[in-house]
């Protein structure tokens, strides 16, 4: 599965190499600390002298880290947030007894599956978000190295797009639509 946050696999990989790098460091403070270093004497001082530094730089030191450890925490919560969550729409006609449930999951699901079967198109991903009177549609749509994409994206809002509209009975749908190419001789699908 694709996301339209393209660096989200690098900063994984920067924070679990920062985390493993953290950990190490905390081992061996530790086993320094408790003597089970032989190359280091625990006794040892870790800076020379015993006089305080000044008062600045107690404030410096916690100001920067209070500054950083802000921005892990920043960069940890933007790895959480991919697309919207999915939400469950009640249908009713008029004057009917009955309702109908309608999970946007079910019919993202199902705009996808229309435009993976499109011939030029390899994968694609789609969300629903929002109310069911105003939804919003996500598509994330990766394309044949060969295609046209003016071509396709209009067949995509012409045909799936206007399928999905249809369906859910709204008059407008607002897209948001990512395309890009796949590589050349990768996954490549049969037909």
């Amino acid at each position: 599965m694709t996301y339209a946050n393209r660096p989200a696999r690098l900063n994984r990989i920067l924070l679990a190499l920062l985390g493993v790098a953290l950990l190490t460091a905390g081992a061996l403070a530790l086993a320094a600390y408790s003597g089970r270093l032989g190359w280091v004497d625990a006794q040892t001082l870790l800076v020379p002298g015993t006089a305080a530094p000044p008062d600045w730089v107690f404030w410096l030191v916690i100001t920067g880290a209070t500054v950083l450890g802000l921005l892990c925490l920043r960069w940890l919560v933007a790895q959480l947030f991919r697309m919207p969550r999915p939400v469950s729409w009640q249908i009713a006609a008029d004057g009917s007894a009955g309702r109908t449930e309608l999970s946007s999951r079910t019919a993202a699901t199902a705009v996808a599956a229309d435009i993976e079967s499109y011939g030029d198109v390899r994968a694609a991903d789609a969300w629903l978000s929002g109310p069911r009177a105003t939804p919003e549609l996500h598509l994330v749509v990766t394309a044949e190295p060969g295609a046209d994409i003016p071509r396709l994206r209009d067949r995509i809002h012409d045909e799936a797009v206007a399928r999905l509209r249809r369906a859910l009975d709204v008059g407008t749908l607002p897209v948001r639509l990512e395309l890009g190419f796949a590589r050349a001789g990768q996954g490549a699908r049969l037909r």
